[in-house]
């Protein structure tokens, strides 16, 4: 029987790392190489960074700062900061002029629908001033303005983050029905198929049995070195996810931000973790491409199972970034584009036309089939489901492989340059149903 004991240890591959010897490669690197058939052995790598970016329910701020002198008020009731609602805790603020405020990832402004925390997070991470209103036990309304800076304590905290796996979803029936998994109504009798999870390219997948990742496992959101603190809400050892922190003020807004969905905003979350490779086991599951990926298919209305594909199904021959050509334009009288996009990148500007923020953007492609001309464009491909008469269009994507790939390859030139050190977990992660 062949030993599933690690042939190495992280020591021994932060000592290569250190000489300039260390193998890294991303883990898309590596699946476009198995795919032109190369094999691998234990030796050929140390280092695999791995990457998910996608909407990620479970996140929430946790954010202490000043806003007015001593006295100046007994209690603050109520918070709204840019009028998305802020919970005052969990520490009391009694007279100090200082409040403890925790911001629910789920949350909505009072006076934009289409603007929640998300948004909030990613202005606050680009360094733009927010307004602060307060209401106060006594019924007094106070308002001020800070920034990121004027904040000593921004964190993001992660309930339940980097699936290891998620769903794809169509709606059956006759009518079409509101939900999180599309930020439109989707529409039914099998017309459209929306899906979440970034395949080969996420950390779960690639060292599923947790021998590297655990409790106190370095790794990057948003681009800042934070944290894994243990498993999140609802996880188990088929379906697992992360819980983690790290500190907006070294966050890049490229990789977090809002995202509207039909029962109201989420937010877009991007982990990295690098993978030390220690036995043969382990590279056993790194080398498994999109291709041998599971991805069930369920009834959006219950979530019950439908059938099963594959990452590769969804991901392979389709296209990870939306084209925009404005030269195109149909000039319509109303954008449906502009209307519909969870991300807010599309603007119709009376003198310059129509806008396209391609830093906002999600890739996420609602644009290419709802733009009544041809001015987005991206390949997103159809399945073929056993029972459904034709093949169901794949209209939008809840993860974003461009960013995910981004973020894996930020992680690989960190531990290159020496900047970002392999740290072995300080506990392992367990799970209800795996003791």
């Amino acid at each position: 029987m062949e030993e599933s004991t690690p042939k190495r240890t992280f020591s021994e591959i932060q000592k290569k790392i250190d000489s300039g010897e260390v193998v890294i490669l991303t883990a898309q690197e590596i699946c476009d190489r198995v795919r032109e058939g190369e094999t691998f052995d234990l030796n050929d790598i140390d280092v695999v960074t791995t990457a998910t970016s996608a909407l990620m329910s479970g996140t929430y701020a946790v954010l202490s700062f000043k806003v007015a002198e001593p006295d100046t008020f007994t209690k603050a009731a109520k918070v709204w900061i840019n009028s998305v609602l802020a919970q005052v805790g969990p520490c009391p603020n009694e007279r100090i002029g200082i409040l403890d405020l925790i911001i629910l990832g789920t949350e909505v402004s009072k006076m934009n629908p289409g603007y929640g925390a998300g948004d909030l997070f990613r202005d606050l991470v680009q360094g733009k001033q927010v307004s602060v209103e307060i209401e106060t036990d006594e019924g007094r309304k106070l308002r001020s303005s800070t920034t990121l800076k004027e904040i000593p304590h921004a964190m993001i905290h992660a309930s339940r983050n980097a699936f290891k796996n998620y769903l794809a979803f169509v709606n059956p029936g006759e009518t079409a029905v509101a939900t999180i998994f599309h930020s439109d109504k989707m529409s039914g009798n099998y017309e459209e198929m929306t899906f979440c999870g970034c395949g080969e390219l996420n950390p779960l997948e690639n060292d599923p049995e947790l021998k590297t990742i655990g409790i106190g496992t370095k790794v990057l959101i948003n681009g800042a070195e934070g944290f894994v603190t243990g498993p999140g809400t609802r996880s188990s050892a088929d379906k697992p996810n992360l819980t983690g922190l790290a500190d907006m003020h070294k966050m890049d807004p490229q990789f977090l931000g809002g995202f509207t969905t039909g029962h109201g905003p989420d937010v877009i979350m991007t982990w990295a973790v690098a993978i030390p490779v220690l036995d043969k086991e382990m590279l056993t599951h790194i080398l498994k491409t999109d291709a041998q990926i599971p991805l069930k298919v369920v009834d959006v209305r219950n979530r019950r199972p439908i059938t099963e594909i594959t990452y590769g199904d969804v991901w392979n021959k389709t296209s990870r970034m939306v084209e925009f050509n404005r030269t195109i334009c149909l000039h319509c009288d109303f954008c449906c584009v502009e209307d519909i996009c969870p991300v807010k990148a599309v603007k119709w500007d009376q003198k310059k036309g129509l806008q396209f923020d391609r830093s906002r953007c999600f890739n996420c492609g609602l644009c290419v089939s709802r733009c009544n001309g041809e001015t987005f464009f991206a390949h997103l491909g159809s399945v073929k489901l056993e029972g459904v008469n034709h093949k169901v269009p794949i209209t939008l994507r809840q993860s974003d492989r461009v960013a995910a790939l981004k973020a894996a390859q930020d992680l690989k030139k960190r531990i290159q340059k020496g900047q970002f050190k392999i740290m072995e977990p300080v506990g392992k992660i367990s799970f209800p149903d795996k003791p």
